[in-house]
């Protein structure tokens, strides 16, 4: 069979199966594809990277991990497809209207919002086309060529700004009643049984008196991540529970954002943005890419969910964690060796071609 097949000719989702308190290993990796060859090309790969630890799931159960996949850290913009994830239930449940816009939710700045900036609605934020060009709270948004206030409408241009997101975090907090890290502790972390979540290390961070909306830093570890690339594949259940909505799943990754409106932001191999995540170009000869959507945060935090062969990837860059605070308070401004998307995709490939091969 050719390395990229027709979705009929892939190999079906094994759904029924879920990690419990621990991962099971896949009995038999070779045939997934993973073969002596497969293995040594990856950790070569991996060995040539900053990558602290990695993770393939395949079926529910993981077919490859390198390096300490239980170590807790800073998961820089992960974290907002993580928020993506935890609004589709109070989405679905009526208390998140994604019309709202900032003047109903009485967002304001000390120096104060432009009449324009306040007709922002949710789903303009939800894509990073706000509108609104505030400084943001906390570092990694698109530095370069930032309109001018007040220059463009909500929802028609796309710039990549942590106001945006941090704005949703509080919007979620202020319309739900639970802070974010609360909501996943209660929502995901419980319920998916993960492994190394600790409430006290999620924080919230950010610069002194640019905004008053900060960041909401997630710390977890790269198995514990996986969990949640499960659930996404799964089309949001977790065994017996729908813990995302489908409905919201379908509408959180498709296309919002086409990659020639994204500006700076434009990422080799994605095809375009969506709720508050990163969409995989497919073509006819890649359908195994169908569905797919990648969390990318600073330094070379990833999740892809592929739900078409039923597999995660996750790939961890370590920080610690007086850097990621150092980081968010802007003391610390230099560039450590990243892992890119484009270097994260490259690794994944070699499983999955491997696996397309063997099927």
């Amino acid at each position: 069979m050719s390395v990229s097949a027709p979705l009929e000719h892939m190999p079906k989702a094994s759904s029924h199966t879920f990690p419990a308190q621990t991962w099971k290993s896949v009995e038999a990796p070779e045939r997934h594809g993973l073969t002596a060859d497969v293995r040594s090309a990856v950790e070569a790969a991996l060995k040539a990277l900053p990558t602290t630890s990695f993770m393939a799931v395949a079926g529910g159960e993981v077919l490859y991990s390198y390096g300490d996949v239980s170590e807790v850290s800073y998961l820089a913009s992960t974290r907002k497809s993580i928020l993506s994830m935890l609004m589709g239930k109070a989405v679905a449940d009526g208390k998140i209207n994604l019309d709202l816009t900032m003047a109903d939710l009485n967002i304001e700045e000390d120096h104060g919002l432009l009449p324009i900036e306040k007709t922002a609605a949710l789903r303009d934020l939800l894509i990073s086309s706000s509108g609104v060009y505030h400084q943001p709270g906390s570092p990694g948004s698109n530095t370069k060529n930032i309109p001018e206030r007040g220059s463009k409408r909500p929802g028609e241009y796309f710039h990549y700004n942590n106001w945006d997101f941090n704005v949703l975090g509080a919007a979620f907090e202020q319309l739900t009643g639970r802070s974010v890290f609360k909501a996943f502790e209660e929502d995901f972390a419980g319920p998916m049984e993960m492994q190394d979540f600790d409430p006290s290390r999620q924080r919230m961070m950010g610069y002194e008196g640019a905004s008053r909306y900060l960041a909401y830093h997630f710390f977890l570890s790269a198995r514990d991540m996986a969990r949640l690339g499960l659930t996404m594949v799964r089309n949001g259940r977790w065994r017996d529970e729908q813990l995302v909505p489908a409905d919201w799943v379908a509408e959180s990754t498709r296309i919002h954002v086409p990659a020639d409106r994204m500006n700076e932001s434009e990422k080799s191999r994605i095809a375009g943005y969506s709720y508050l995540w990163w969409i995989p170009v497919v073509t006819n000869d890649t359908p195994e890419w169908q569905g797919a959507c990648v969390a990318a945060g600073h330094f070379g935090q990833f999740m892809l969910c592929l739900p078409a062969l039923d597999m995660v990837f996750v790939n961890r860059r370590a920080i610690p964690d007086d850097l990621a605070i150092a980081r968010n308070d802007g003391s610390f401004k230099e560039e450590l060796p990243a892992v890119t998307m484009e270097n994260f995709l490259a690794v994944t490939d070699h499983f999955i071609k491997a696996k397309l091969r063997a099927a």
